[in-house]
């Protein structure tokens, strides 16, 4: 009888230590999309069946999305626009994302015919006001003329006129609003020299960034980021730190004339066979001075590209908690993964890069272009395009994981998009280079992220039809316990065991 007590005692404290286990391997916290994806441009869902040449072939890309501080509920996105001419776009929310209205973006006068407003960036300042950056293009050859900055006290409803802001030829320009400071914008570009066709003819273009006081009224005079030996760096970037710090990253494309100087004639082939870096450079007084560090000099390229146009590397900064991340993809394991780079130390240093799609290593599909966005609780997000449903390695998905541990560790993905989309389809296909885009939006929130990416489904290689997709993810946070609760349920497992084992050998004995 107290045999049978003891194999009962021990059963029971294996069924809880499972149990626990179990728990465990949801406290990581947990994704789950509300709802399909939405539209966001107004010609999203007239797809291949349309009679209108304008809303058939319309390009949507490279999203910016921005939430207004003082209003939650009012989000803005700015895209590029490559067909089927040039320009850009602006979307404005006040119902969290349900419903989106496009804003009319002012032309400057005097500017060459026809209206070509490109490579917007939007941003909300501390009080609410939203500003948008954009350059215009002149000539053949499409190359900018000149920088301007708008702004709107509605939340995006109504734009100022344009004020000029940079001159020609400032290429990927960025837009970054203080978080602190009313007023106080940052605009980072690539100054270049002179250009060929879709190539830069010389190296030494440098990242440069100015600041304005007075909510891009006047500027500052540009000042240099990276080292004068970085001769082809491209995708400058900007955050701001808890302390009032400046960042500014971007990617050094080292000895790669094939993509700098375009080399590869803009056609399809093996990328460039050396290593890229990406840098973090540091400023302790509003952008007047930089300090740079290494993130990884050993970035594997996976695409060729064109150089106007290359993929933007990541950065977000933990505003609590101080810590940097960084994000990027590249073919260290034979095929494009998605890494993460972590700094404790304001960008001093970087640890080694962690993996984040959860895909098995060297499977032949690609996950890249990932976008980072820290929420006010910590937790770090990234989305991400995501071919692993096809073994072709060319119908895209969209994929968000999160990190409760500061980059450590991921959860398994949720797919945002609710149907894949041909990646050949965009700018670029007729000579096999399609472009997606150069980046993702994302929002971090405490308990809801949203996420917004180039979609393909209205589209084909012929019209290279793009829109922009919105989907909402909820977040579960983790349980905050004291003692791990995967170590306590392995300890109740395996004293369970062994009280088992015990038990069992001790009734043998007896009956013995």
């Amino acid at each position: 009888m107290r045999a049978a007590h003891r194999v009962a005692g021990s059963v029971a404290l294996v069924a809880l230590g499972a149990m626990l286990l179990v728990t465990a391997s949801h406290l990581s916290g947990r994704l789950r999309p509300l709802g399909a994806a939405r539209p966001v441009n107004a010609e999203a869902r007239q797809g291949r069946e349309t009679t209108s040449p304008v809303a058939r072939d319309v390009a949507h890309n490279s999203p910016t999305l921005v939430q207004n501080p003082r209003r939650p509920a009012n989000l803005a996105v700015a895209d590029r626009i490559d067909t089927p001419q040039y320009s850009c776009a602006l979307h404005v929310s006040f119902d969290a994302g349900a419903t989106w209205l496009p804003t009319t973006i002012p032309f400057p006068e005097g500017e060459e015919a026809p209206a070509r407003c490109f490579a917007p960036d939007v941003a909300f300042g501390v009080d609410g006001t939203l500003y948008l950056s954009f350059v215009t293009l002149k000539g053949l050859g499409n190359s900018p003329n000149a920088g301007w900055v708008v702004s709107s006290t509605d939340g995006g409803r109504t734009l100022s006129r344009p004020t000029r802001v940079l001159g020609s030829l400032a290429f990927q320009v960025r837009l970054l609003a203080d978080p602190s400071t009313p007023g106080r914008l940052y605009l980072s570009w690539l100054q270049a020299d002179a250009v060929a066709i879709y190539a830069f003819a010389y190296t030494g273009n440098p990242a440069q960034v100015a600041r304005s006081d007075d909510g891009g009224i006047t500027w500052s005079a540009p000042v240099r980021v990276n080292d004068a030996s970085r001769e082809r760096v491209v995708a400058p970037s900007l955050a701001t730190g808890r302390e009032g710090e400046l960042y500014a990253l971007y990617l050094d494309l080292g000895n790669d004339k094939l993509d700098y100087h375009g080399a590869h004639g803009w056609r399809p082939g093996e990328p460039y066979p050396g290593a890229w870096s990406l840098v973090l450079a540091r400023s302790m007084d509003l952008g007047a001075t930089w300090v740079e560090t290494v993130v990884d000099a050993a970035v594997v390229p996976t695409q060729r590209f064109l150089v106007f146009l290359p993929p933007s590397p990541s950065l977000a900064v933990d505003a609590r908690r101080g810590r940097i991340y960084v994000g990027f993809h590249d073919g260290r394991l034979g095929d494009p993964d998605v890494w993460v780079w972590g700094s404790d130390d304001s960008g001093g240093s970087f640890g080694p890069p962690q993996r984040v799609n959860d895909t098995a290593r060297g499977d032949g599909t690609s996950q890249y272009l990932p976008k980072l966005a820290v929420a006010p609780s910590g937790r770090l997000d990234v989305v991400y395009y995501d071919r692993r449903a096809d073994p072709g390695d060319v119908m895209n998905e969209v994929s968000l994981q999160s990190s409760f541990d500061g980059g450590r560790g991921f959860t398994t993905r949720v797919r945002t998009s609710d149907r894949g989309f041909d990646s050949r389809i965009g700018f670029g296909s007729w000579r096999g280079m399609p472009d997606l885009g150069s980046r993702l939006g994302l929002l971090a929130g405490t308990e809801r992220s949203v996420a917004v990416w180039t979609d393909t489904r209205g589209g084909t290689v012929q019209t290279n039809k793009q829109d922009l997709a919105l989907a909402t993810v909820a977040v579960s946070s983790p349980s905050r316990l004291r003692l791990p609760t995967w170590f306590a349920g392995f300890v109740l497992v395996a004293g369970g065991l062994l009280a088992l084992a015990v038990a069992v050998l001790s009734g043998l004995r007896s009956e013995a």
